[in-house]
């Protein structure tokens, strides 16, 4: 059973046929890509939930700043004590060629010690992006997936209270400018690095289209001549993503994750020969009080004292023999002819790659 727990990610990765697949799976239209925008706002309407004023002062100052730009002026030295007011952050993405007046999801987390966000209001909120412009409003009823509940001294809570969900809460206010592509060029980025997968990229859209329509400008990016009517070069586009390339297979890799122990390794890796003796040491202490009792009326005083035992065992070991691995099915039969735990397992691949018997770069998270 630990073996298999060990190794069940390792089997799902069992060398298979590699398939084709949509460029649009594979790269991504340079410049076209979401924005994040952030922004302060308050959620009122909590039924006794909200922020302890006396440890967030903030959301006093908000909601004296709120009033004040409503036209409410508040007496001097006013001692506020809310309870059904919280302080937050309001995150959410602009999608690209995003319009005025579209809506957007936010996220919406408390920032203080509010309890729960749980049948709230998020009032109006501008929504800023990184070059501190406003280019969406908030507002909307906070939905939270959680509910909890209190009573005589006892709490119960299922899943997150502190943060909440607007469906469509933002109104796009302002939109980025988004230019597919520059001239009669558009740029094509692909998700990670391959010489290979670039190159196949480049036949597969040149054998669709004009001879010299793709150019390789290096192994992230190809340049792609497009019409320059917008309406061709959409038609264009949505042709050129549906073409399929089959992707070059990737380097081999094995990830180790040390905090728990799990190994995950893709079908490129391989095993040369070699000869394996890993032994568990296994030191166990054990204390036992002993206490010894005076006769009676001699007079002495009860003394305790501690039995300590130390037994350490070395559980035997040996040596075995790891044949070459062909495949990655063969490397997970080799390393679970092992035995090893997961905690063993990372110490015996650190090895093997020492000893140049691992056949793919080890990288430890």
């Amino acid at each position: 059973m630990r073996r298999i727990t060990t190794f069940l990610l390792l089997a799902l990765l069992t060398a298979l046929p590699v398939h084709a697949e949509r460029i649009k799976d594979l790269a991504a239209l340079s410049g076209v890509r979401n924005n994040q925008l952030i922004g302060y706002g308050l959620v009122v309407g909590l039924d006794g939930s909200g922020d302890q004023t006396t440890q967030t002062p903030f959301t006093v100052q908000s909601v004296i700043n709120m009033l004040g730009n409503m036209g409410v002026t508040l007496p001097p030295g006013q001692n506020l004590q809310l309870k059904n007011v919280a302080a937050v952050m309001v995150t959410s993405n602009l999608p690209a060629f995003a319009r005025p007046g579209q809506p957007v999801d936010v996220t919406v987390s408390s920032m203080g010690n509010a309890k729960s966000l749980r049948g709230g209001t998020l009032v109006m909120t501008p929504l800023k992006g990184a070059d501190g412009q406003v280019y969406a409003i908030a507002q909307g009823n906070v939905v939270v997936g959680g509910i909890g509940a209190s009573a005589g001294g006892a709490s119960v809570t299922i899943n997150h209270l502190s943060v909440g969900r607007i469906a469509g809460g933002a109104t796009v206010e302002r939109a980025v400018p988004n230019s597919v592509g520059e001239g009669e060029f558009v740029n094509l980025e692909t998700n990670t690095t391959d010489f290979s997968t670039i190159q196949r990229m480049v036949d597969v859209i040149n054998a669709n289209n004009p001879p010299g329509t793709a150019v390789a400008v290096d192994a992230r990016r190809i340049q792609v001549r497009a019409p320059m009517d917008p309406n061709q070069r959409v038609a264009f586009m949505s042709r050129l993503e549906n073409l399929d390339v089959t992707p070059a297979l990737q380097a081999a890799k094995v990830i180790v994750n040390s905090r728990t122990g799990s190994v995950v390794m893709n079908q490129a890796v391989t095993l040369d020969a070699c000869a394996v003796a890993h032994g568990n040491l296994s030191v166990t202490v054990t204390s036992e009080p002993v206490i010894s009792q005076p006769a009676p009326l001699s007079g002495g005083k009860t003394v305790t004292a501690e039995r300590n035992q130390i037994d350490i065992q070395q559980e035997g070991s040996a040596l075995i023999n790891v044949k070459k691995g062909a495949n990655l099915s063969e490397v997970v039969r080799a390393l679970n002819a092992l035995g090893a735990n997961p905690q063993d397992l990372i110490i015996i691949l650190q090895a093997m790659k020492a000893a140049g018997a691992l056949r793919a770069e080890l990288e430890v998270i």
